[in-house]
């Protein structure tokens, strides 16, 4: 039997009689195979299958370690797979250092407007320092989709009446070209999941920096109920926490959309405190538990495993959210303005949105742009207008419903129309409700939108009752017998016919 070589025996390749077929290759010639073999390994990744790792995290709570809530190790080809396809390839944006998400909020079934998005908000995320930003855009925004120019907010409500359960992504691509953005991911939640996660974590703690009412809060059945709200710290159920994230008619400063978009905010933060402050909720299986529950009420593009990541780079992500509220303040970046349609717009004081994709573009730079630039910026010359040139709108209340013009009141001003005043008819009750024109000349666009968003005739001469009123302005009166000068350049009278 010939002698077997032994690993370290040099190999004579003059007389290889003595060799075996079996041999064991010299140490060098074992490592240069390992590193070959290594090396094909990594370029056949990076040119085909690197992408695996944006999709092929476990979809199963149970495949995560609680602790880390990272994948367990299976086996020897998991291994190598995560030492070539590493972790900053599990979401897109990772390597440009920025993640972005669209999270938007519905009403959802049983609401009006069930997909129009009352919450718009990019949250950005910087990986290699930790940091999150949120940026707050206004339902009102002027943007182009389906083939002209409607508000952001009508983008998923588009996308759904494309396709079911495409608005989301439809939406996604229409912040994305708005903005000069690469969004890849979007979330969107409606009303009762955002109730129901807030009260599986056992509720929120707000600190509300102002106390304020709401009288026209929305309730059931179309009506309205008061909410209010004291200054300072307070614990706030999930349907406590939508009140104050949704209110939109508050007083003391709170009225706005950007006030709300500021509360939005405000609430969010509190709750991603709260989830990360106890470990069951970010335990693997809860978390997938919790998903499943609320399956019916958040659609995202973002597969378990994305959202186990996120999950697990929240706990190290810095507490100091940065924030931006795009808004038509005097500093602010956007004017106010009616279109054609009548409709209630929001657009770039610049003219373009150049400067706005700037400050969200460097939203995370110490010397941040949105201080240092947001100052008060030229209104184009279409802008030089007020909101409603020379039209002042009156409602009156032509049923015995107490209340009617003041809810009516509340809608109009939410489609972007002032209301100077309401009060009671002198004649109760009106059969049809009208639109009088009381000045001739109050601008055509103001008056075709308000007959449209009120479904309501526009009636150029006043009837016989009403006229006399107007005839002589000294004496008129409403039904309680107070004295007033009607001013009013557009007159609605509300009748039996009005929706309740």
């Amino acid at each position: 039997m010939d002698e077997e070589i032994q690993p370290d025996q040099p190999v004579n390749f003059l007389e290889p009689k003595n060799q075996t077929l079996h041999e064991t290759p010299p140490r060098r010639r074992r490592w240069f195979l390992y590193l070959l073999t290594l090396a094909i390994l990594i370029f056949v990744g990076n040119c085909g299958l690197r992408a695996f790792s944006l999709y092929e995290l476990p979809q199963n709570g149970d495949a995560y370690d609680a602790l880390t809530l990272k994948p367990k190790n299976v086996g020897l080809f998991q291994t190598v797979k995560n030492f070539i396809f590493h972790s900053d390839n599990v979401l897109a944006g990772q390597t440009n250092n920025r993640i972005n998400i669209l999270l938007l909020g519905i009403g959802g079934s049983g609401h009006d407007g069930p997909y129009l998005s009352d919450t718009n908000i990019i949250v950005s995320i910087k990986p290699s320092t930790k940091e999150v930003a949120m940026i707050s855009v206004p339902r009102d925004l002027a943007a182009e989709m389906n083939g002209g120019i409607f508000k952001i907010n009508s983008a998923d409500a588009f996308g759904e009446a494309k396709q079911s359960g495409g608005g989301g992504e439809y939406a996604r691509q229409i912040f994305a070209k708005t903005f000069a953005l690469d969004i890849p991911y979007y979330i969107r939640v409606d009303f009762k999941a955002f109730e129901d996660l807030i009260n599986t974590v056992g509720g929120v703690s707000i600190d509300v920096p102002r106390a304020f009412s709401d009288n026209l809060y929305p309730g059931p059945n179309n009506s309205y109920k008061p909410i209010s709200f004291e200054a300072g710290v307070q614990a706030m159920s999930g349907t406590r926490a939508l009140e104050y994230a949704r209110s939109r008619h508050g007083n003391n400063g709170e009225g706005s959309d950007f006030a709300r978009s500021r509360r939005q905010q405000q609430v969010l933060t509190a709750l991603k405190q709260k989830l990360l402050s106890f470990g069951t909720y970010t335990n693997p299986s809860v978390i997938q538990q919790m998903l499943s529950t609320l399956s019916t009420h958040v659609v995202t593009n973002l597969n378990f495993g994305q959202i186990m990541y996120l999950a697990s780079q929240a706990r190290e992500m810095s507490g100091d959210i940065k924030t931006l509220v795009l808004d038509n303040a005097p500093d602010g970046f956007l004017y106010s303005y009616i279109a054609n349609s009548g409709a209630f717009l929001l657009g770039p004081k610049s003219g373009n949105f150049n400067e706005i994709n700037n400050a969200i573009q460097h939203v995370f730079d110490a010397t941040n742009p949105i201080i240092a630039e947001k100052t008060t910026k030229s209104i184009p010359a279409q802008a030089n207008q007020s909101i409603f040139p020379a039209a002042k709108i009156e409602i009156q209340n032509g049923t015995w419903h107490v209340g009617l013009a003041a809810r009516y009141k509340a809608k109009l001003e939410e489609k972007g129309f002032t209301v100077y005043g309401t009060a009671n008819s002198i004649r109760r009750p009106i059969d049809k409700t009208g639109i009088y024109l009381i000045n001739q000349a109050a601008p055509n666009d103001i008056v075709k939108g308000l007959s449209e968003a009120m479904a309501a005739p526009i009636i150029s001469t006043l009837p016989d009752w009403l006229a006399e009123s107007y005839d002589d302005p000294l004496t008129s009166s409403t039904e309680e017998g107070l004295k007033f000068k009607p001013e009013s350049d557009i007159l609605v009278i509300l009748g039996e016919d009005a929706n309740k």
